[in-house]
């Protein structure tokens, strides 16, 4: 296969985006019809009921590790094709995204792309910086929030409750308060400290500030590429930062970011 039909055959899953901190929440796009298949079951529950870290049995409640389907590696529109069709869209119904879907969601996001990355690490869809890949991708679903664990590909239960309108802009839902998927973007500063290269900038808040910022936007990038290239919707916003951080019971390292809204075009 030569490199043009490459391009027109692979979905738009790994273009980088410009940093987080000079995204533009752009005016609503007129509403788009959305798919009309019913929403598929729900993702089959792995073995254990093992929580995220800081997280006790009794904030999982019933909630299970989900094991996502494997994700798929082509499908969808071309990279250009969904360059052409990238937009922000706050406009999305509350149906459900199917398990394959929300699968292949997750890994354009932030999954693992290469066993053998940088300095003897996986390596993931987007960039961070000397490969300590310090954002974690938190999901809030209407049954509650996970964190996405990318090398089994699965989420590991945080907390139960719908956390949605929470992770909304300001804190307050704002539009589609009710899309399924909300992003919550943290950053762990300790990995910085435990990167494989300690270059000076890792140390330096400063500096660590613009790396996790820019490794959130390149995450984002591909959420709002994967999104054209699906027919899907996405929105990329601010959230009630220190209700959350207290709700996903976060260390003093862990620092929520941002949010981005996910869903099917009302």
């Amino acid at each position: 296969m030569n490199r043009r039909t490459l391009l027109k055959s692979v979905p738009a899953l790994t273009v980088l985006a410009a940093a987080a901190s000079t995204f533009a929440e752009e005016a609503a796009p007129a509403p788009a019809s959305a798919p009309g298949a019913a929403p598929a079951p729900a993702v089959a529950p792995a073995a254990g009921a093992t929580p995220a870290a800081g997280a006790t049995p009794a904030d999982v409640g019933d909630l299970k590790p989900i094991v996502l389907p494997k994700p798929e590696a082509d499908g969808g529109k071309s990279v250009l094709a969904s360059l052409h069709e990238r937009k922000t869209n706050r406009n999305l119904k509350p149906d459900p995204l199917p398990p394959q879907v929300l699968s292949n969601l997750l890994w354009a996001a932030w999954g693992v792309n290469r066993e053998n990355g940088p300095r003897g690490q996986v390596g993931r869809t987007a960039a961070s910086a000397s490969n300590s890949q310090e954002i974690d991708l938190y999901v809030a679903l209407a049954e509650g929030v996970y964190l996405y664990d990318a090398v089994p590909h699965r989420l590991v239960p945080v907390v139960a409750g719908d956390r949605r309108a929470m992770a909304g802009r300001g804190g307050r839902g704002g539009a589609a308060p009710q899309a399924p998927v909300r992003l919550i973007f943290v950053a762990d500063l300790d990995k910085f400290a435990k990167s494989r290269m300690q270059e000076p900038g890792l140390k330096d808040p400063d500096i660590q500030k613009s790396y996790y910022n820019v490794a959130t936007g390149l995450i984002a990038g591909n959420v709002y590429l994967f999104a054209a290239s699906q027919g899907l919707g996405a929105w990329f916003h601010n959230c009630n930062k220190p209700a959350l951080a207290a709700e996903l019971k976060l260390r003093p390292a862990q620092q929520v970011l941002y949010a981005q809204t996910v869903g099917y075009p009302a």
